[in-house]
């Protein structure tokens, strides 16, 4: 680069202030506590970031968490069940990051996993043998159900699945993967392909080859769809599925649904992937949802609160006879980032976590005990609820109109509860907090719940 070219852009540089603002960043990000003053300046520079350099469709996205028509909401901070935005206001977030943090925020026995481990290395080399990948991988290994036997580290629920797809593929050779009907898995090319939301794959079409929709819940048409695929000389490699479906709306699957799938895939020579990104780490009231409804995959995928709400991390972990299709060459499938020493010190201390704490049944009890409570305050406004269902710590309320969820939601909002929609939709709003939400903090809930509700009109 020659001397006139640096010149030129540190002349950029000094300009624009670009030193000067990075210092202001760094030091508020190094304050315990921040001033009013420091408040006000965040809001704006965040507001104005977002509508300049992010994307200004975000703030009219997250209109429900407003107040008075101006983008204030900022988070800051956060511990527990909670957050607190940039002004100090504590929200109870029933939304947990779209079921991110399990064991809830900055939980201290992950913090510390992950601080430790960054004293002493925060990346590896990419070339030696990195000791905390092999340790997560026995472990899950050990805890995930039947035989299933080794991992591939990733970085988020979309690289699990298209992971799982991968090996599916490279397992049989054969290229035709059933999906469901308001499934979600993911929005890169081949997650999308078994995406079902047809406003996210649209522009994006054609999409991966071989991706077939059948009705979540309708056995009779899957056996269909395989029986058709068989007879003309498409055979299946894989049935990718939710064991309860999140972005869909918290669909529960009818009684065994998923055994019977499990069959047909067993009749037919196909792989059963379960997408546990969101039903994983004890949120349905058991370690995996796997386990809730006592059914093997060949594949499970992993991810959101894998990695304890303290670093990004994922993970597929199969059966031998399907991984081993990538022993004789493992570069077949590589990530940079994936398996980490940080992330995968963070899954370490949060499956511990899990296990000594008792979440997954604590998932269960407190779980349905919201459920419950919540289908009590929504008596005598059936004009607006149409049904209030979920298993554990998963808990969806579906209105009548997508207006109506709306309302409810920045009614929530304004009061300290943070609900959000599934799909960009309000017409089904999500409960996953924390699976350490206390009862007092339920009751909160569903007592605010309750006041929003009457004031709405349907």
């Amino acid at each position: 680069m020659s001397i006139n070219l640096k010149n030129e852009q540190q002349k950029r540089y000094e300009e624009k202030n670009v030193t000067e603002y990075i210092n202001k960043v760094l030091s508020l990000i190094e304050k315990e506590t921040v001033t009013s003053e420091d408040a006000a300046w965040i809001t704006k520079e965040t507001v104005d970031g977002f509508r300049e350099h992010v994307n200004p469709g975000f703030l009219a996205y997250r209109k429900t968490v407003t107040e008075g028509g101006q983008f204030a909401s900022v988070e800051w901070s956060d511990s527990g069940s909670c957050f607190k935005d940039v002004n100090g206001k504590e929200y109870i977030d029933c939304l947990g990051g779209f079921g991110i943090y399990n064991v809830g925020h900055r939980h201290p026995k992950v913090v510390k996993a992950v601080t430790d481990q960054l004293k002493r290395q925060a990346l590896h080399s990419q070339d030696l043998l990195d000791p905390l990948r092999a340790m997560l991988a026995k472990i899950l290994a050990d805890i995930t159900p039947g035989d299933l036997k080794y991992s591939f580290f990733t970085n988020s629920g979309t690289e699990s699945v298209e992971a799982a797809l991968k090996l599916a593929k490279m397992y049989s050779e054969r290229s035709t993967i059933i999906s469901t009907t308001r499934a979600f898995h993911g929005k890169s090319l081949g997650a999308l392909s078994g995406t079902a939301k047809g406003m996210f794959r649209k522009p994006f079409l054609p999409l991966i080859p071989g991706f077939r929709h059948v009705p979540f819940g309708d056995i009779d048409m899957m056996r269909k769809t395989f029986e058709t695929c068989s007879l003309v000389g498409e055979d299946v490699a894989a049935v990718l599925l939710e064991p309860i479906q999140g972005e869909g709306g918290i669909i529960l699957p009818p009684q065994n649904y998923l055994k019977e799938v499990r069959e047909l895939c067993d009749e037919y020579g196909a792989l059963l992937i379960f997408d546990e990104v969101q039903t994983g780490m004890g949120r349905t009231g058991k370690m995996f949802a796997a386990d809730l409804y006592e059914v093997v995959p060949d594949i499970i995928c992993l991810a959101k609160a894998f990695g304890g709400g303290v670093m990004p991390a994922g993970a597929v972990v199969a059966k031998e006879k399907v991984f081993k299709s990538w022993f004789p060459n493992p570069f077949m499938h590589t990530t940079t980032f994936g398996g980490n020493p940080l992330a995968c010190a963070a899954a370490i201390a949060t499956i511990s976590v899990l296990l000594e704490e008792n979440l997954p049944e604590r998932a269960e009890t407190v779980g349905a005990y919201f459920l419950d409570e919540l289908k009590e305050a929504a008596k005598g406004h059936e004009d607006k609820v149409l049904e209030i269902r979920g298993q554990g710590l998963m808990i969806g309320i579906e209105f009548h109109q997508d207006e109506i969820g709306y309302e409810v939601s920045k009614g929530m909002f304004d009061k300290g509860v943070l609900v959000a929609g599934t799909l960009i939709n309000s017409k089904t709003i999500r409960i996953e907090p924390s699976l350490k939400i206390s009862y007092e903090e339920v009751d909160t809930v569903v007592s605010i719940f309750k006041e929003v509700l009457s004031q709405i009109k349907a």
